[in-house]
């Protein structure tokens, strides 16, 4: 398994990490034996970031990795995050931070996290981000209980103002470099050269929509990016390949970004995830691909706060 370093960090991750919140029976049911047997195969593949979060299952993702990852701690670089609890529940102040890590590392069964970060950026208040969520979390890194800070969320150009006001270690962004958008490349890369941060990129397949079996209805994309998803998905089949690996292999060619995060609940899925690395899509199709998408390129959807959307592009 092929490692990029995480920023400035002087973290090892394997360019793909092991999405925990399907531990948490966020994309269907999984049992305690499957998750261990899961996870125990990735770790066994190379995959060394794991990532996790209270909010994955209420604290079921937390506990089934603690559990799973005795005896095996030491081989993971392992992420956890504080502030969000529920759907609609965040709580950004100082007092959730020390009490959310505290809580994360009794679920997890370890003393420490690699990196704690901040969950979901665009729910919160900048002023209130700025001065009392990401202090708090320094505190935290000072204490030992992590050792390095970070911060996700979806909205790319919020995550660049935040990270160039306050100096974190790693950003975290969703659903902005795949198949179908590529803003992650041009708003946040950067900051891996000018400020060292790392950079990790979750969902490469657009929340389902680059799946071979579509979205959820409640995916919050146009129904035109969901159309066009479909068509990527027709055109890879047509081509002999799996959508799903096209669009994996198309983020983990990524170099500014240390480590691309997926949902996998089997070893079998581990597998093919593995094999995707391997199978290089023929150029020919990622021009069709591109062609195909342009319509609906780079267009996204707003969560959180009104304040925090994003500029008209």
């Amino acid at each position: 398994m092929k490692k990029r370093l995480l920023g400035n960090t002087g973290l090892e991750v394997s360019v793909l990490g092991f999405g925990g919140a399907i531990l948490g029976d966020v994309y269907g049911g999984i049992t305690e034996k499957e998750a261990a047997t899961t996870l125990h195969a990735a770790l066994d593949a190379g995959i060394t970031l794991v990532d996790v979060a209270p909010y994955y299952g209420l604290g079921l993702a937390e506990k089934r990795l603690g559990r799973a990852l005795q005896g095996r701690r030491d081989e993971v670089v392992l992420a956890s995050k504080c502030c969000r609890y529920g759907l609609e529940g965040f709580d950004f102040s100082a007092a959730r931070v020390f009490s959310d890590i505290d809580e994360s590392l009794r679920r997890l069964k370890t003393d420490h996290l690699d990196l704690f970060q901040l969950h979901d950026v665009e729910f919160g208040q900048r002023d209130q981000i700025l001065q009392e969520t990401l202090p708090a979390m320094v505190k935290v890194k000072k204490s030992g209980k992590a050792r390095f800070i970070g911060i996700t969320g979806l909205p790319v150009h919020m995550l660049k103002e935040l990270a160039c006001e306050f100096p974190i270690d790693t950003i975290l962004s969703y659903c902005h470099y795949n198949l179908m958008v590529d803003d992650l490349d041009v708003v946040l890369a950067p900051l891996v050269k000018t400020r060292g941060v790392g950079l990790l990129n979750a969902s490469p397949l657009h929340m389902g929509i680059l799946a071979p079996d579509g979205p959820q209805p409640w995916h919050p994309a146009s129904t035109a990016t969901k159309r066009a998803g479909e068509k990527v998905a027709a055109l890879c089949r047509a081509h002999g390949f799996s959508v799903a690996g096209v669009a994996l292999h198309f983020a983990l060619d990524n170099n500014n970004v240390a480590s691309t995060l997926c949902g996998m609940k089997s070893p079998k899925e581990v597998a093919e995830n593995i094999s995707f690395i391997k199978k290089t899509p023929d150029p020919q199709l990622l021009k069709e691909i591109s062609r195909v998408v342009a319509p609906v390129k780079n267009h996204t959807w707003h969560e959180g706060l009104p304040e925090n959307a994003p500029p008209p592009s």
